[in-house]
């Protein structure tokens, strides 16, 4: 991955390449965009033009940094056991899958790389061995470029022993060596390491960037690449997935659709309550990572839908396909009487389950207050 091959972004790519060409590199840096928006492709762009910038044979030099196989870029991001590292995972151990998994889609998501290590469920953190691992990798002085740099994906994954054991490390690394920090939750990340970064923050993609770029890398027309775009929400792999449909969306739409349509059957009649035991039991056999994703498209739906009950059509890209679901039938019942409670308990099950708790209890719950939400009426705006 190069500066000519990210979308979007251009302000961002000057700013970095400026700061290399003017030797103004701050050793810590910290990337914060949502999925899709090319936080790790420009950081490895980054690197490369970093490392290779001063370096005696520069093509030879970034055709290894393309390739991940420069011995001066080194990565660390969330991995976990699988049948083929039974213990003390680490992200060395899993190099040749990283690389395959980039080469196929530099901008996919981590739930993306959970299943394609087989571990989504799993949660995958960067631990204390990790850690360990990074302490040992730049103890060494760059070996071919003039800069080594230590790109950590998914940041926020890093457990608390690890944040702790690389901190000195991060404040004062050794000469020549940057730390890329990528991240989708700043906030996640211990307030000791953020305030040793310089922060970049990205935008979502335009729709018009992400037509541009599925007309120019999938081949569709122009009409088709607008319409995907334009469902994609700033988002280059939710968009590539739609072209391929191959959205983890679909499944989650009828998942939805069915948990919706008992919680409205459920206000006085007690025999559906059984069905919302039986679909919190199916999506808790789910992995986690699955159910954690599932929570937050119901946060987009719920929004989508006020946002059209609201009279907001131009925000609204959400275009369900189950039959006899219409968003704008079901928008009247989301609304200011009933859509922070929805969100803040979506959140609140987001949160047990990432702590591990009880996944068919915390959904059981989640489905029972549901019910009385989706009932609750608007408050008038005249009041």
């Amino acid at each position: 991955m190069n500066f000519e091959q990210i979308i979007g972004q251009s302000h961002l790519v000057k700013h970095l390449k400026n700061s290399v060409d003017n030797g103004r590199i701050s050793h810590a840096q910290l990337f914060v965009g949502k999925e899709g928006t090319g936080t790790l492709p420009i950081a490895i762009a980054y690197a490369g033009y970093l490392i290779c910038k001063n370096h005696n044979a520069p093509e030879t030099c970034l055709q290894k940094c393309q390739k991940l196989q420069h011995p001066d870029l080194h990565f660390a991001f969330p991995v976990a056991t699988n049948d083929m590292v039974k213990s003390h995972p680490v992200s060395n151990l899993f190099l040749k899958d990283w690389r395959d998994f980039l080469g196929r889609n530099p901008y996919g998501s981590l739930y993306d790389w959970y299943q394609y290590l087989g571990i989504e469920n799993k949660q995958g953190q960067i631990g204390v061995d990790e850690a360990q691992e990074i302490v040992k990798a730049l103890q060494l002085k760059p070996y071919e470029g003039t800069f080594q740099v230590m790109i950590i994906w998914m940041t926020e994954k890093m457990n608390i022993a690890a944040s702790n054991k690389l901190l000195k490390l991060i404040e004062e690394p050794p000469e020549n060596t940057v730390f890329l920090l990528v991240t989708e939750h700043e906030e996640q990340i211990i307030s000791t390491i953020r305030s040793r970064c310089q922060v970049l923050h990205f935008g979502n993609l335009s729709e018009q960037q992400l037509a541009d770029a599925l007309v120019k890398d999938e081949n569709l027309d122009r009409q088709t690449a607008l319409k995907i775009a334009h469902q994609s929400d700033g988002n280059y792999n939710k968009a590539r997935k739609i072209a391929h449909n191959k959205s983890d969306e679909r499944i989650f739409e009828q998942w939805f659709v069915v948990w919706v349509r008992a919680a409205f059957r459920a206000k006085g009649n007690a025999s559906v309550i059984n069905d919302l035991i039986g679909w919190s039991t199916e999506i808790a056999g789910k992995g986690r990572e699955s159910q954690k994703q599932f929570l937050n498209y119901c946060l987009l739906v719920f929004r989508q839908a006020m946002l059209l009950n609201y009279k907001v059509d131009s925000l609204v890209y959400l275009a369900p396909n189950t039959e006899g679901f219409q968003l704008a039938k079901f928008a009247p019942f989301v609304h200011n009487g009933n859509i922070i409670g929805i969100t803040e308990e979506l959140e609140q099950a987001q949160y047990h389950i990432e702590r591990n708790a009880n996944a068919k209890i915390v959904l059981l719950d989640l489905s029972i207050k549901l019910t009385r939400l989706l009932h609750t009426k608007a408050v008038s705006l005249d009041e």
